[in-house]
């Protein structure tokens, strides 16, 4: 097992570390049946009382799920995934208590049937998003659940401070005015800024239209080499699985964007020089567009209400290719439908009553 583990890359340290932990001291045998009324029985004889212990039975659910879904629907093959299938990446996420069940245990029993099974490549683990200093509890009915947050807020405000606040290399506490500042910042005072003044003054200059004319300048160049470069750097995070990096490397692209239409300031140029703002409009529209796509995987419903305004479609998005010069130089002539605000803030009554309501 333990030269298993040392073939694989991509895991953290900590997971890593674990693993070995437990082939050096906490390896010993384990039961695997529990006596419980519920569970998955076992087939074998004198053992009509116990059930397999859901830590390991429950990741061998995974072929048992694909078997499923492979019979669900002719042409789909559970094999391609699990048997023989070395063209197949496959990652896990987990919480770090289920660590060792899954670089420890369910690896030996695949290993250990002597049969051509896909084990895990890559297991990226956390560790614990607490609750206002305490640990989240549902049978104390402590913390922030999924179907609750929901009702409260739009899933991509949580998403986003999940990501950003992703728990990959310690443990990670959630409280209610840390949450709001966070949102109010990130995604109304920056993205949401960022998308609301360029299309409103779209509208009023230029039609609502990506306007044409003029070539690129100096401070275009530049952008545009600043963005090859960040968004390189946001593409190795999101491939290494660093998500808190991906969310501030996304956030570094919004400043950017932000500071280069401060500065152009299209609304004072066009007083002069109705050609130059055409230029920055042209470009901040195409950033905004470019910003959406990049933050896609992180914020899907914000960027998508972006990406609607300029025709897009509902499905994700292509990652940006091809010089960014001549993306951001594009479009002319393309129609941007209104969007109004796109964020819109938690006030302090709002605040308020997430604190009464989910307060610890």
């Amino acid at each position: 097992m333990s030269a298993w583990i040392d073939s694989r890359s991509g895991w953290p340290s900590f997971v890593v570390s674990t693993a070995k932990g437990w082939l050096t001291a906490e390896l010993r045998d384990r039961c695997i049946t529990r006596d419980l009324a519920w569970g998955i029985p076992v087939p074998r004889q004198g053992f009509a009382d116990k059930v397999f212990y859901v830590w390991f039975d429950a990741p061998i659910g995974y072929i048992a799920a694909t078997q499923e879904w492979a019979a669900a629907a002719p042409g789909r093959d559970w094999r391609k995934w699990w048997w023989q299938a070395d063209d197949v990446r496959y990652v896990q996420f987990l919480g770090k208590d289920n660590i060792p069940f899954h670089t420890v245990s369910f690896p030996a029993t695949l290993i250990g049937s002597n049969e051509p099974w896909k084990s895990v490549d890559v297991i990226k683990g956390f560790h614990w998003l607490n609750y206002e200093g305490g640990k989240f509890s549902t049978s104390r009915n402590r913390g922030i659940f999924t179907d609750q947050a929901l009702k409260e807020l739009p899933a991509d405000l949580w998403r986003w401070w999940l990501i950003a606040n992703a728990p990959e290399s310690a443990d990670t506490d959630f409280n209610v005015a840390r949450f709001v500042a966070d949102v109010n910042k990130d995604l109304a005072d920056i993205f949401g800024n960022l998308v609301n003044r360029i299309v409103s003054f779209a509208h009023r200059a230029f039609d609502g239209r990506i306007p044409e004319g003029g070539a690129p300048d100096e401070a275009e160049h530049l952008l545009a080499r600043e963005l090859e470069q960040r968004i390189a750097t946001l593409r190795r995070h999101h491939e290494a699985l660093e998500f808190r990096a991906a969310a501030t490397a996304t956030r570094a692209i919004w400043d950017v964007a932000n500071a280069y239409l401060q500065h152009a300031a299209p609304w004072t140029a066009i007083k002069s020089d109705r050609l130059r703002a055409a230029i920055v409009t042209r470009t901040a529209l195409n950033l905004v567009r470019t910003c959406a796509v990049l933050a896609w995987s992180i914020v899907p419903g914000l960027s998508e209400n972006v990406l609607h305004a300029f025709g897009g479609e509902d499905a994700a998005p292509r990652w940006p290719r091809g010089p960014i010069a001549d993306l951001l130089d594009g479009g002319a002539g393309t129609a941007i439908a209104p969007i109004g605000p796109l964020v819109e803030k938690i006030s302090p009554e709002r605040a308020s009553h997430l604190a009464a309501r989910f307060g610890p």
